[in-house]
């Protein structure tokens, strides 16, 4: 063997840049990984001269086994896809699936969803920014945001009995209508959270073991950015003002009035100060939204995509059998291919759909945020040294449950 190549065992080669250098692994079973995900990095000293990602070792075939399955129960798995943003997941795939069918959700069921979309991007930022802080060292502000989490794990539980992984939001409109104790909660929690935030800011912020941790630290242009594909926080952090919300709207974000954080350097701190900003952004949002909830209906009225309201089961065979068929067989779709985008906590989530008049899709592909940017950690580690990887992966923000679907 060339003493030039180094051959991973995952059969990943990686072509040395130098004889005089060394190769070692970060991971696969590393803790600040985030995951499964494999380094193999080649050092000149402590610097890092090239930066290879080695993925698959989390996989799971979802995309092919939902060929499987019906629509409905593809619902099911997008939840395990990134499991911290599930109602994200499960909203892109019904919004995917709805194209299909042509049907239209009610105004309640559009802001139904709406804020359970932006409780699990709080939800997942919330998780990210503890762990972040935790692999840099810092204990305390893990302690401060996961007990927030909570309180968002908490509302889910409410409203559909699962704290992480609901599928609640499913072609069609919703599973069912929002508590009356959901409200409660949620004003409680739009009141207290900014406040824990801000005790978490107060903490890194101006610290400057943060800064100096994480200032000029990756640091990620515009033009590189669009070029790798990232979209999302990291995207916005290099002054790529992009937000699907704004530029394509879905489920009525159009009626809501937010802004869109931008940074200006690139690098991991506006990483950090983008994702915190979106964190007060979404409380925006979920207070219009709460003040604004229409009444009616939250599901579409068109049969072909909802089940029979619960209330006709019991006295209507019609209805009963309705109800049987479409749980067991499913629908069925017109011939036909839709894609669509959401913004993730993560960035653009998108499902791509081919249906071929069946119950099951013929082919389902996910649009991944965390996949597209990990790309980016091979550009952003050049120069650096090896303790910055560490950093660099935590501002990304990767599930590799997503990488690895």
């Amino acid at each position: 063997m060339s003493t030039t190549e180094f051959k991973a065992p995952s059969s990943a080669t990686f072509e040395r840049i130098s004889e005089n250098t060394m190769v070692v692994n970060m991971g696969p079973q590393h803790p600040s990984t985030h995951g499964v995900l494999r380094l193999i990095i080649e050092l000149e000293g402590e610097t890092i001269v090239q930066c290879k990602c080695v993925i698959g070792y989390l996989h799971t075939g979802m995309e092919k086994e939902a060929e499987y399955q019906t629509y409905h129960k593809c619902t099911v798995m997008t939840d395990r896809i990134d499991y911290l943003n599930a109602n994200g997941n499960n909203l892109a795939h019904a919004l995917a699936v709805e194209k299909l069918l042509g049907c239209e959700i009610p105004k309640r069921g559009q802001y139904l969803r709406v804020m359970l979309a932006e409780l699990s991007r709080i939800a997942s930022h919330c998780i990210w920014l503890g762990t972040h802080a935790l692999d840099m060292g810092a204990m305390t502000p893990f302690f401060y945001i996961m007990q927030q989490r909570e309180m968002v794990l908490d509302m889910f539980e409410i409203f559909s009995g699962v704290r992480m992984m609901p599928s609640w939001i499913v072609p069609g409109g919703l599973r069912g209508d929002m508590p009356e104790e959901f409200e409660t909660r949620l004003r409680k929690f739009l009141i207290e959270f900014p406040k824990e935030l801000q005790v978490v800011e107060n903490m890194l912020v101006e610290n400057p073991i943060w800064k100096e941790r994480t200032q000029n630290v990756g640091v990620l242009s515009a033009q590189e950015a669009l070029e790798l594909g990232c979209s999302g926080p990291i995207a916005r952090a290099s002054g790529v003002a992009f937000d699907l919300r704004k530029s394509a709207p879905y489920s009525s974000y159009e009626d809501f009035d937010f802004d869109i954080p931008v940074g200006k350097v690139g690098d991991c701190y506006d990483r950090f100060l983008v994702r915190i900003a979106e964190m007060k952004e979404s409380c925006k949002i979920l207070q219009q939204a709460i003040d604004n909830l229409p009444s009616g209906p939250y599901n579409s009225e068109d049969r072909k995509a909802t089940p029979p309201p619960k209330e006709e089961i019991d006295t209507s065979m019609e209805s009963l059998i309705h109800h049987f068929k479409h749980y067991t067989e499913g629908f069925h779709p017109e011939v036909g291919e839709a894609y669509a985008g959401i913004e993730g906590s993560k960035g653009e989530l998108g499902f791509y759909v081919i249906s071929d008049g069946s119950n099951k899709p013929y082919r389902w592909h996910e649009r991944p945020s965390s996949f597209m940017n990990l790309k980016s950690l091979e550009v952003l580690a050049i120069g650096k040294l090896l303790a910055d990887v560490i950093a660099i992966i935590g501002s990304i923000d990767i599930v590799l449950g997503e990488i690895d679907r």
